[in-house]
């Protein structure tokens, strides 16, 4: 029998998790104050942790509180999914290919709004 702190959350949950509660807040927050706004029991130091790693790949930026730091995300969601799927697509050599089988893996209704957006220029 397992137990609890043997149980592994999937891959990128917390960073998820304390985004999420960055989105929001609205305000640069504290890694306490990221803490007390989740429901997860993390430890502070947890969050302080996740919140160092966001803030050296670029998701977060912080400033000065006190003898610590309030962070605030650089990006809204949508705009940190769309850098994430640059990161994935930086990553093979093949671009051409890995947008061909993307493209060919979207819904009708996806489809249609990229094109839409390549058309106006707006992509």
């Amino acid at each position: 029998m397992a137990d609890e702190k043997d149980e592994r959350r999937p891959a990128g949950e917390l960073e998820a998790t304390v985004m999420a509660a960055l989105w929001a807040a609205g305000d640069p927050q504290t890694p306490g104050e990221v803490q007390l706004s989740l429901d997860t029991g993390l430890a502070r130091t947890t969050v302080t942790t996740i919140l160092t790693r966001l803030h050296d790949k670029g998701v977060v930026e912080r400033r000065r509180q006190g003898r610590g730091y309030a962070y605030f995300p650089v990006q809204d969601a949508q705009g940190l999914t769309a850098r994430r799927m640059h990161t994935e697509l930086d990553r093979d050599g093949d671009r051409e290919t890995v947008l061909a089988r993307f493209v060919a893996q979207l819904s009708p209704d996806d489809e249609r709004v990229l094109r839409d957006l390549l058309e106006s220029g707006e992509a």
